[in-house]
């Protein structure tokens, strides 16, 4: 049966590998025997089933490690995000080395790295519309008030849900020209085909550097801010959203000492915006945690608005234990 099927069918091979090297390497040919120095770091995922073959073709100066893709992952996580599985690169980051790439396993979020920032990726997409005209991005609510704030002077910046495929939903819906998350998921729609390409990414941050963009002096212009990493607490998956609207609720009642809101974006969770800084505090889209995540001029006030959402935080979480039990 299966036979008499595929006997119906012409099949047509494509080299897929080398369709997708060559469209690379055109897009890219002004990059071509480019020698600022950088390096790589595939954690041994699929970045380099054609990674160097790109670079190679161009030319380019670049250090290489963990190239072999390997399920096992001998040499760390492929987790880019997490600051561990960075070590090996940075450690390589020094003389005339100041900058680096990670990749996860699939390729699909990066890490750029110089010796002095790990640049996020609303910190990127700032650098990316650089060499945009009047361009259309799309970001998260995680965001930095600085970066968004600065985006918005050049660009039309939509703050939008956390997640992948939220930002790459609303790329799509507006015809934006960029939407990035934090974690590291690029979605082209300038010159690209709108989805999250770290290899593609990796090509446009060395495009600015070719373009005589200097990226620790551009990000040194931003006001200094203090950002915690996202903060998770294990809740029960029912009670998730619940926790969220009951903090909301408690807000509109809040006691005196409590910091000075200013406004409260709701448009993922709570983007709570204080006078120096926000708390965000959402529900996993994936996981039965909450997560949160502070941001002010400095680190006592970023702890402060910690201290303060944590304490609604769990008097929620103690009146919805206190009600099932």
């Amino acid at each position: 049966m299966i036979e008499s099927i595929c006997m119906s069918f012409n099949f047509i091979k494509i080299d897929a590998k080398k369709l997708y090297v060559d469209f690379m390497v055109n897009q890219f040919s002004h990059l071509k025997n480019f020698k600022t120095p950088f390096v790589i770091d595939c954690g041994n995922g699929v970045a380099n089933t054609v990674l160097c073959d790109i670079l190679d073709k161009l030319n380019l100066n670049y250090k290489g490690i963990h190239l072999n893709p390997d399920g096992e992952f001998p040499n760390h996580h492929p987790d880019p995000t997490n600051e561990k599985n960075l070590q090996d690169l940075k450690a390589l980051l020094k003389d005339d080395y100041n900058l680096g790439f990670a990749y996860d396993g699939d390729a699909d979020r990066i890490a750029v790295l110089t010796q002095k920032y790990n640049i996020k990726g609303d910190m990127l997409a700032l650098l990316f519309s650089k060499t945009m005209k009047n361009p259309v991005i799309i970001g998260e609510v995680s965001y930095s008030q600085n970066v968004f704030e600065e985006l918005n002077h050049e660009t039309k910046t939509i703050m939008n849900k956390t997640g992948y495929s939220n930002l790459r939903l609303k790329l799509k819906e507006l015809n934006a020209d960029l939407a990035a998350e934090v974690s590291g998921h690029i979605f082209f729609n300038d010159r690209y085909y709108g989805y999250d390409d770290a290899i593609y990414a990796t090509f446009r941050v060395l495009e600015l550097l070719y373009k005589q963009i200097n990226l620790d002096e551009e990000l040194d212009k931003l006001p200094k801010v203090y950002t915690s990493s996202n903060i998770e607490i294990n809740v029960n998956e029912k009670d998730k959203f619940e926790i969220i609207k009951k903090i909301d609720e408690k807000l509109k009642t809040i006691q005196r000492g409590f910091p000075i809101i200013k406004d409260i974006v709701k448009i993922d969770g709570l983007r709570i915006n204080f006078e120096y800084g926000f708390a965000l505090i959402r529900a996993s889209n994936t996981n039965s945690v909450i997560v949160t995540k502070y941001e002010a001029t400095s680190y006592a006030t970023a702890m402060s608005y910690k201290v303060a959402i944590e304490n609604i935080l769990n008097e929620v979480i103690n009146e919805l234990n206190s009600f099932t039990n």
